[in-house]
């Protein structure tokens, strides 16, 4: 474990790979070991390639690549060079890069080979000035050529803790994504935090099935992992039977709901199997009552349900020992504020109200990247952030998450925000007016849905899909698509999209 307390991940990884350089840092799934040390080797070679294309202090790299021990590396070689981490979801399309890359004005993109020339013409276009690519296994692509023959040692001097780490995009509810701006001190805290919180230590070994472009797999595994000297058995997705093979060797499993359906789901998981795991966490999305119930029954463990956001990292958790409760995502972790407002009047609520829920503390992001209209009105003027998440606090303590105040979809651990597809949607010809939701979906835990009114009655399903599959991310595509009339109003002309949840939330009942 690093030996000192330090405000800055990439300090945290040189105090483990000094005092414990052959450690097991990444484990393949054929069970090949990178150490800690080979880690900060590999780091440091990339961290010379990204200055050698022109990257300095404080510039933006961003990172649109598949999963592989070298993509992770680029995150750690990012900190080593002083520069601002941008990953980006392998499911954007080129219409959605170039807005990132246009408001983020990065100093270097990394995309797939197959992508390169799509993303040379989009850097053109807007005047980036480096373009590297890595494959899908890690090892090949003009960054493993550029990073070859290398120095292995990087001169790196720890970060300042207010300094930006890295920015990640969060759709916006009008169809702009925001860039939410993280310090050093605030990922550095966040992990230091749950490393005591969840007890994790240098003997763990984590089951790392999550993507990397997110705050999940990014930042709440990988971090935590490298302030406990611990190891993450890393495959290249999630996929249940590698899961099952391989848990025998794990201490920990981070995933999103539909890792635990499907585990609950596969004849290999069983109550043996789960006895050698100390903990399975979930989050990005809410755990239903009842897979948190059958997993238990199943198992004899509880689900450890917790509660954060891309903008702050984790907020609360279910204690590590007491009472995991089905539905609450816990308590406020310590030295974060959150309190439970009106989303109207900003006035605190009594315990047991619903309202907005409001958090401060070290793990709150700086703002938003060149939006500071939009930053202060997220914020309160006592400091605390509004997330738009509805919720209460029970007798007990509890926090409970009732709703999104801005009608948020979340599927599969993704965020989606409705009026981006519904813009999608109704620049289709034939499209005189639509409206998305989320219905519950046992595998994703919420579906994207469209209903859509159609002024051409030879539109059907499989039309709008495929005229929808270059323009949005395969993620936020509906997984179905309902033909209405008219959409329902309010008095003042409003969809009313609880009617609409109402009406077909049974869509996707088995």
């Amino acid at each position: 474990m690093a030996s000192a307390i330090s405000d800055d991940m990439f300090s945290l990884f040189i105090g483990t790979c000094e005092s414990s350089p052959d450690a097991p840092f990444l484990i393949g799934e054929d069970g090949t070991v990178l150490t800690y040390d080979a880690a900060r080797a590999r780091a440091a070679q990339l961290a010379h390639a990204f200055c050698a294309q022109g990257v300095k202090p404080g510039d933006r790299v961003a990172v649109q690549v598949e999963k592989s021990q070298t993509a992770l590396l680029t995150w750690l070689a990012a900190l080593q060079a002083g520069a601002v981490y941008l990953p980006l979801n392998t499911g954007y399309t080129a219409g959605e890069l170039r807005y990132f890359l246009g408001d983020a004005a990065p100093a270097l993109v990394l995309c797939r080979p197959a992508d390169e020339a799509a993303m040379a013409a989009i850097c053109a276009e807007l005047g980036v000035p480096a373009l590297l690519t890595l494959d899908g296994e890690g090892t090949g692509g003009s960054l493993v050529d550029a990073a070859a023959g290398q120095p292995t040692t990087f001169a790196h001097a720890p970060a300042d803790p207010a300094g930006l780490a890295a920015i990640l995009y969060t759709s916006g509810t009008t169809g702009r994504s925001k860039g939410a701006m993280l310090s050093h001190a605030n990922l550095a805290s966040n992990a230091l935090t749950l490393r005591e919180y969840w007890r994790f230590t240098a003997q763990d070994r984590l089951l790392h099935a999550l993507p990397i472009f997110h705050t999940h797999g990014l930042f709440v595994a990988t971090n935590i992992t490298i302030a406990a000297g611990a190891a993450m058995i890393f495959l290249p997705r999630f996929d249940a039977d590698a899961l099952v093979r391989l848990m025998p060797q794990a201490s920990v499993l981070m995933g999103v709901p539909t890792f635990y359906t499907r585990l609950l789901g596969h004849p290999g998981f069983t109550r043996e199997l789960a006895a050698g795991m100390r903990l399975f966490i979930s989050g990005s999305a809410p755990l239903s009552a009842e897979t948190h119930r059958e997993f238990s029954a199943l198992t004899g463990q509880a689900i450890l349900e917790r509660y954060g956001m891309t903008e702050t990292n984790m907020n609360t958790s279910n204690p590590y020992v007491g009472e995991r409760r089905p539905g609450s995502v816990g308590f406020a972790l310590p030295g974060v504020s959150l309190r439970i407002a009106d989303p109207e009047t900003a006035a605190v609520l009594p315990q047991g109200d619903i309202g907005v829920i409001e958090v401060k503390g070290p793990n709150v992001f700086a703002g938003y990247w060149q939006m500071p209209d939009k930053t202060r009105e997220e914020f309160r003027v006592d400091g605390f952030f509004i997330t738009g998440d509805l919720g209460f606090i029970d007798p007990q303590g509890y926090v409970h998450i009732v709703g999104r105040a801005k009608d948020l979809i979340i599927a599969g651990g993704f965020n989606i925000y409705p009026a981006e597809v519904e813009a999608a949607l109704d620049e289709i010809p034939g499209i005189a007016e639509s409206a998305v939701i989320g219905v519950p979906h046992a595998d994703l835990g919420e579906a994207v849905v469209a209903v859509v009114k159609a002024t051409d009655a030879a539109l059907d399903q499989a039309a709008v899909q495929a005229a929808l599959a270059d323009r949005l991310a395969r993620f936020k595509q509906p997984r179905a698509v309902v033909f209405v009339d008219e959409l329902p109003r309010n008095a003042m002309g409003k969809v009313q999209k609880a009617l609409l949840r109402d009406a077909h939330r049974a869509l996707f009942a088995s």
